[in-house]
């Protein structure tokens, strides 16, 4: 599969690494995007599994705790035949000391092949991509990004919509500690769409008069207008101080509930990255409405990281 062809247009993958998409153009963006959907039909085989990672090693190294990311990076791995190496922050050598460029080298001493790294530090992905032989894939890296959730997101955006062109996004909630709201952003701004951040102004980060986006502080005003709706999590364990006044409040200021939903369009798509505080961020019923499309999210994202998996060993193997 060394080039994917759309709409007459011709494009090669090139990375040994994924470290986020803010550096992508949208023909790489729509590149992976199209390898995805090459790999979907894996999941509905009676024997879920494909050979082009056979041989190779993938190592989870993640020092933050997650259960969809990883699980998801794991089982993509694992449908391509590749082995797993599963590292865990507290049963490893890092609590007794040892630093992470040392784990990292002593797990390539091993033989591996791609590290897929989560770490609250932003900029460990780069910094382990200039250090070490392996490929790397950043599965989240402090604020800064998390681009396999943002590929997932505009996968399934283009999966229902079509294309994201000309597209209203709504991206709503705790955008200054939102690393999915920054990926997110980014993908869909290149791939068209405009993308408008919503939220109290204690919760946009400083820098957000210099992104490609628009800005409001109601919900009430944007909820109309957006073809899609993506609410965030609120990141309780990153919070300093109080953001807001209460739980109470923001939930009746920015949560997504029933009523709100009335004023949406019909056809709206309805987003979260999970795990979804209900009650405060959206109501479940509105987390399981007919308009949700979280669980295809998480379906989509094992197609998508196959994808991110199968190229960037591609790209490494291509410059040997």
């Amino acid at each position: 599969m060394a080039a994917l062809k759309r709409k007459g247009r011709q494009t090669k993958w090139g990375h040994k690494h994924l470290l986020g998409l803010r550096e992508l153009s949208r023909e790489e963006i729509t590149y992976i995007l199209d390898t995805a959907e090459g790999f979907e039909q894996i999941s509905t085989r009676s024997v879920k599994k494909a050979p082009p990672l056979r041989g190779k090693v993938v190592v989870n190294l993640f020092f933050e705790d997650s259960t969809r990311t990883r699980n998801s990076f794991a089982l993509a791995a694992n449908r391509l035949s590749a082995d797993i190496i599963e590292f865990t922050k507290k049963s490893s050598s890092v609590s007794k000391g040892e630093t992470l460029l040392d784990t990292a080298r002593n797990l390539e001493a091993m033989g591996i092949d791609i590290v897929v790294i989560r770490h609250e530090a932003g900029g460990v992905p780069k910094f382990l991509s200039r250090n070490i032989k392996a490929c790397v894939v950043n599965a989240g890296d402090g604020y800064c990004e998390h681009p396999t959730q943002g590929l997932l997101d505009v996968y399934t955006i283009r999966k229902i919509k079509g294309s994201l062109d000309g597209l209203k996004i709504g991206i709503v909630g705790d955008i200054a500690h939102s690393r999915v709201a920054r990926s997110d952003m980014w993908a869909m701004t290149k791939l068209g769409a405009e993308v408008i951040l919503v939220g109290p102004p204690t919760l946009m980060p400083g820098e957000v008069g210099r992104l490609p986006v628009q800005v409001s502080y109601s919900l009430d005003e944007v909820i109309e207008q957006v073809d899609v709706i993506n609410m965030l999590r609120i990141q309780f364990e990153r919070l300093g101080g109080n953001p807001f006044p209460s739980i109470r409040e923001y939930s009746h200021y920015f949560g997504l509930t029933v009523e709100r939903m009335k004023k949406a369009k019909s056809d709206i798509l309805v987003m979260h990255p999970g795990p979804i505080n209900r009650g405060l961020e959206m109501e479940s019923e509105v987390a399981d409405g007919s308009n949700s499309v979280i669980l295809e999210q998480v379906t989509n994202g094992l197609a998508v990281r196959m994808a991110v998996l199968f190229l960037v060993n591609q790209a490494a193997a291509m410059k040997v």
